[in-house]
């Protein structure tokens, strides 16, 4: 058995355009039911904290593992990142394969279950926020050629820190980047928001993009609110994970997923607002840790 850090995964993990690639076979068999997946066990350690345990199979290619994932609000205040965590990855036998730190696993994860679910619409892009997920994000849009990318955020400061960063890291993808929520959203075909999670004051309104927008949010409800989900098409990358979650995470008015964002992969996108909630499954890390362990020689 091994274990791997954040570095160590970092380096190992398959390019972003081949990350999408395993996220969309991950998402079709979340759709297909192929995959053995169980909503998320969550307990609360902090006020606006919590953890999951994510546990995963896929029979067929023999992945079995689970992720225990943390959410830590008050380490901001640290200076430490507020997303950790552990994967452990078995064997088909049942032994431990390997271990690894689940930060950046997490972090490339979500931006390549995003980039997979792109393919349902190829209209200009916007990101609202700036943390560590608008990064992650860049590079996937960076690597599927689908800039230029808009980004929207509060504090200037911070616009200008994503900027530098993107001058070095992506430097093949043309950013824009603006204090304007309005101009940003202006154009937007789709919309990827990455705000805290718990937000109750940046919730989008019918008008506020165009009516047959795509929405792709890894924050709730915090942007993607009750209201303008209400009147589009909802779905989810694990429906029955979605709904088990939705009234405490998203609130008992927020409507229910009528499928999976696999299901628009295979049979195409409905006309109108479509809301893709990807809340993050564990099969997604298991197949994400699988190829970081090969890669690494377990």
């Amino acid at each position: 058995m091994i274990h791997l850090d954040d570095a160590q995964v970092s380096t190992l993990l398959p390019s972003p355009t081949e990350q999408v690639a395993l996220m969309r076979e991950t998402l079709l068999a979340l759709a297909d039911g192929s995959a053995s997946v169980t909503p998320k066990t969550q307990v609360v350690h902090e006020e606006g904290g919590f953890a999951n345990a994510m546990p995963a199979a896929w029979p067929e290619r023999g992945l079995l593992g689970v992720k225990w994932v943390t959410v830590t609000p008050s380490n901001r205040a640290r200076g430490r990142e507020m997303i950790g965590g552990l994967m452990v990855l078995s064997a088909a036998d049942g032994s431990t394969r390997a271990t690894m730190d689940a930060a950046e696993l997490t972090a490339q994860r979500t931006a390549a279950v995003t980039g997979a679910s792109l393919a349902l619409d190829d209209r200009p892009i916007t990101f609202v926020g700036t943390g560590v997920q608008a990064r992650s994000h860049a590079r996937v849009i960076e690597a599927l050629g689908r800039g230029p990318l808009t980004v929207w955020g509060r504090r200037p400061e911070a616009l200008d820190e994503l900027a530098a960063w993107c001058s070095e890291h992506t430097p093949g993808l043309e950013l824009r980047t603006t204090t304007d929520r309005a101009e940003a959203l202006a154009g937007a075909g789709v919309v990827i928001s990455g705000l805290p999670i718990g937000l109750t004051d940046a919730a989008l309104r019918p008008g506020d993009v165009a009516a047959d927008a795509t929405l792709l949010p890894i924050d709730y409800a915090s942007v993607a609110g009750a209201e303008i989900s209400r009147t589009g098409t909802v779905v989810a990358d694990d429906a029955e994970q979605f709904e088990s979650l939705r009234p405490l995470k998203h609130g008992e008015d927020y409507p229910r997923a009528t499928g999976s964002t696999g299901d628009l992969l295979r049979d195409g996108r409905p006309g109108g607002l479509v809301v893709a909630q990807n809340l993050g499954s564990g099969l997604g890390d298991v197949v994400l840790a699988d190829a970081v362990a090969r890669a690494a020689g377990a």
